[in-house]
């Protein structure tokens, strides 16, 4: 199939890379000229302007958003809308609010244009591992585009199936699944997100206590001088907490122990937020997601081991490189 997209940063020219290596048509387009010279020179077709973008696009179109939410999103989307016809599709793969997609979607239907939000997970390693991805928006549209989402998703790998699933949906054994009306994909990938930091934390904590385990407050006896390194390789084998965020802090303790490369400043992208909100105006209690959003807060004041280690995994799974500052 052909895709058309827009945005191509950290996340997006990976994923061109990996819709061309599946035989996909890719047609490209950046404010950086340089990021599009160079996806072009791998094979794709670029543009220089959204309206040529558009015209080098085969009808009916599929355009893929991927650009910072908010503002950049908004006007993307809007600048699209005017260029295409009924039975196009925009596809916003990146972080919105599921709310904005709501609103968004209305006036595209007007105009008989397909609008899907996906929330989209893999960071900086998706190329290989391929992207987790949550759907929702039009149902017909999701099914017309599903070569797309298949080339990008991870596969089933070598992962066994859940005993006892069945004959549920096969999709989500692929790594993506359609998850309902606008708003939906977004909506499931704002909570993935939640959770995200929630585990992060637990994590960070843990290995901070490690990391003062010899403190001199302890009596003598009870002090332990642990390789933080090496217990996050040993739990990475076997031990009923191991997971992709222990890997990637398994890499980041080994390469330095003492995160000294860390400020331990973290920042928190918006979904933690959303996500806290979301439990509010369900009345659904979220104690480790809201106490994990309120420490990303105080870590811009203070800083300890444990956000360092935050920040480590952030880094490692996302390419984000923190603020630095003093404390």
């Amino acid at each position: 199939m052909q895709l058309g997209m827009i945005g191509l940063g950290r996340m997006g020219g990976n994923m061109v890379r990996r819709l061309m290596k599946s035989g996909h048509d890719c047609v490209v387009f950046d404010h950086s000229e340089d990021s599009v010279k160079k996806l072009t020179a791998e094979g794709a077709v670029g543009a220089r302007s959204l309206d040529e973008f558009v015209a080098k696009l085969t009808k009916p179109r599929a355009v893929w958003v991927m650009v910072p939410s908010g503002e950049a999103t908004e006007s993307t989307v809007d600048e699209l809308a005017g260029r295409m016809e009924p039975g196009d599709t925009i596809i916003d793969g990146g972080n919105s609010y599921y709310k904005d997609d709501v609103r968004r979607s209305k006036p595209l239907q007007g105009q008989g244009i397909h609008y899907l939000d996906v929330g989209t997970s893999g960071g900086v390693w998706g190329l290989d591992r391929g992207y987790c991805m949550m759907i929702g928006g039009p149902k017909e549209a999701f099914d017309r585009l599903d070569p797309i989402f298949r080339a990008l998703a991870p596969g089933k790998g070598s992962i066994d199936p859940t005993p006892g699933r069945g004959h549920r949906d096969g999709h989500a054994e692929e790594g993506y699944l359609y998850c309902g009306p606008s708003g939906a994909g977004h909506f499931v990938k704002m909570v993935h997100n939640g959770i995200e930091y929630g585990l992060m934390q637990a994590y960070a904590e843990g290995f901070d206590i490690f990391r003062n385990a010899n403190s001199k407050d302890l009596d003598e006896g009870l002090r332990y001088d642990l390789d933080v390194a090496d217990i996050a390789e040993v739990w990475r084998r076997g031990s009923v907490v191991g997971s992709w965020l222990l890997d990637l802090t398994s890499m980041a303790l080994a390469e330095n122990p003492t995160l000294s490369n860390y400020s331990g400043f973290v920042q928190d992208s918006g979904e933690g937020r959303w996500t806290v909100q979301a439990a509010i105006e369900e009345a659904v209690p979220a104690d480790v997601l809201t106490s994990a959003l309120y420490t990303r807060f105080r870590s811009r004041q203070t800083h300890t081991f444990a956000e360092k280690v935050l920040s480590a995994m952030r880094q490692k799974f996302g390419g984000h490189v923190e603020r630095a500052t003093g404390g």
